[in-house]
């Protein structure tokens, strides 16, 4: 129950002796928050957050997170029972609309999605000007701006008939995007969607089908992939959330601002930690695949050695997303014939989770840590996983686009800052200067 209406204060005092009282905002779940919007005009203070460790820049009624107790909840319900019970065309509609659909939402959802995979001819020439050596995530974030310009009928950000059509455009045809550039970088001949199936069937196809012969997908593998999409469905104010969120804060439309978040995500500091996993986990197999003598290394702190997949900025518990991966990974990767990494990766779990050396800095497996092998275990290889990231998360990044700009007390971004450059200074012509 919320408790947004009670009329609670909190005082801050101020070096110079100024006393202002803040509004609190009270959540429904987890931290309440001081309001600080009065704060500049009334003490010529302002203040100072690096990283936005302790700063709300929203409110938000999509994703819930308690990092202590390892929680995840999408509108309320917890992510345990959505990866079990739910698609992720379900979830895609509950984070954006607020409640799960019923059949004849479901059903109008989806259709809208569908009949929108199709690319324009044009627009698939741009392929042929991207290089074949290069990470696919640049070629994705600019081809969804330019969807843009083949959707201009779609782009005010305040009609909601056009929110909408963008929406079904931007969940249609960015799959397919990223399929149609991996067949690109790779050599292959062109796929096209097929209306008979899901979208996440149809992705599957376009990546590992061939157009001289039907493509027979594996229901289990399928099921896989909705579950890890749902996992990275959405995950609050993360770094490419709140990149959308500023982007959409000019007003702009729903595909750049959603190719403002690929870009943000192809930084390895956020969406690149999966293969840096699988990366560690090969250099670990490599060298003698013994896990205890690379984890003695990661206490030592020796040159070169870093743990991935472990720890999060958000959890001090372990990641309830790296649970259900884990789980995952067992059953696709035996089904699949095994692999080595997994039981590498399973080892050193085993000792990060009975070392007090990572017990005591609370360095728990996050999501990262076995999607990789799962990716793999599929086909894909590892410059295609942050894609695969972009692909899952596109639900949230749309539905906190759309919650900001159907929100009437949303403002432009527009962060302050403390000064400590020189002072003002007198010009030095350049002859004079020595």
């Amino acid at each position: 129950m919320s408790r947004e209406n009670v009329n609670e204060t909190a005082k801050l005092v101020l070096p110079n002796g100024q006393e202002i009282d803040l509004p609190v905002a009270h959540s429904t779940d987890g931290y309440d928050g001081v309001e600080l919007g009065k704060l500049l005009s009334e003490t010529g203070f302002i203040t100072l957050d690096n990283g936005f460790v302790n700063t709300g820049s929203v409110k938000s009624q999509i994703t819930f997170i308690d990092g202590d107790e390892g929680v995840l909840r999408y509108r309320g319900y917890s992510i345990e029972e959505l990866a079990e019970k739910s698609t992720f065309m379900e979830v895609a509609y509950l984070l954006m609309h607020g409640e799960l659909p019923d059949f004849t939402q479901l059903e109008e959802f989806r259709m809208g999605i569908k009949y929108n995979t199709e690319l324009d001819w044009d627009f698939r020439k741009i392929y042929e000007a991207i290089p074949r050596d290069g990470h696919p995530m640049p070629s994705i974030a600019g081809a969804i701006n330019l969807l843009s310009n083949y959707n201009q009928s779609c782009l005010d950000p305040h009609d909601p008939e056009q929110v909408e059509k963008a929406t079904q455009v931007i969940m249609g045809q960015v799959p397919m995007i990223i399929a149609d550039i991996y067949r690109r970088l790779h050599g292959m001949a062109p796929m096209y969607p097929r209306h008979e199936y899901t979208l996440v069937e149809n992705f599957l196809r376009m990546m590992f089908g061939s157009p001289s012969q039907e493509y027979e997908l594996d229901p289990e593998l399928v099921h896989t992939m909705e579950v890890l999409l749902i996992l990275h469905a959405d995950h609050e104010q993360n770094c490419s959330t709140s990149t959308v969120r500023t982007v959409g804060s000019a007003n702009a439309n729903l595909f750049v601002s959603v190719a403002a978040g690929v870009d943000a995500l192809y930084g390895p500091l956020h969406g690149g930690a999966n293969q840096a996993v699988l990366e560690m986990l090969e250099n670990i197999r490599d060298n003698g695949g013994d896990a205890d003598k690379f984890m003695e290394k990661v206490k030592n702190k020796e040159d070169g050695v870093r743990l991935m997949g472990f720890g999060h900025r958000v959890y001090k518990n372990y990641d309830p997303r790296a649970a259900i991966v884990k789980k995952h990974a067992h059953r696709v990767i035996d089904m699949l014939g095994g692999d080595e990494l997994l039981d590498i990766a399973l080892e050193l779990e085993d000792r990060a989770l009975n070392d007090d050396y990572f017990v005591e800095r609370r360095l728990y497996p996050n999501v990262d840590f076995y999607t990789g092998l799962i990716y793999r275990a599929i086909g894909f290889p590892t410059d295609m996983f942050t894609p695969l990231f972009s692909f899952g998360r596109l639900p949230g990044w749309i539905a906190h686009w759309r919650e900001q700009n159907a929100d009437p007390r949303s403002k432009i971004f527009r962060p302050r800052q403390v000064y400590q450059g020189e002072t003002e200074r007198t010009y030095i012509p350049l002859e004079e200067r020595q």
